[in-house]
């Protein structure tokens, strides 16, 4: 199986649990993805996924002036973000467990 069909499915809960630890612009939020583990993941997907959650109302933005180039547009979950992010954790919870344990042959012995 491949891990980018996996994150397809997943980047969004990634990105609100990324940003549970603290606001980030896109880049950023991109590298501490990869550094978690995620290293396959492409820029147009996070920066899309950003684009997503922030037009759905759980994210915040804000511009900071950077002296090294542009300015940064950073993101930040707000209270929406923060209650869609514990939803899809459970969702996700339950669904790896399920995964163990077929994968696990646990049903069968049910």
């Amino acid at each position: 199986m491949e891990t980018t069909q996996l994150l397809k499915g997943v980047l969004e809960l990634a990105v609100l649990a990324v940003l549970r630890d603290g606001d980030g612009y896109g880049y950023d939020i991109l590298r501490r993805l990869r550094t978690a583990g995620l290293e396959e993941v492409g820029d147009a997907s996070v920066y899309g996924t950003l684009r997503r959650l922030f037009q759905a109302g759980l994210l915040t933005a804000y511009v900071v002036p950077s002296e090294e180039g542009p300015h940064r547009k950073y993101y930040a979950l707000n209270e929406a973000g923060r209650d869609q992010l514990a939803r899809s954790a459970k969702v996700w919870r339950g669904f790896a467990s399920t995964m163990d344990d077929l994968l696990s042959g646990g049903l069968a012995h049910r």
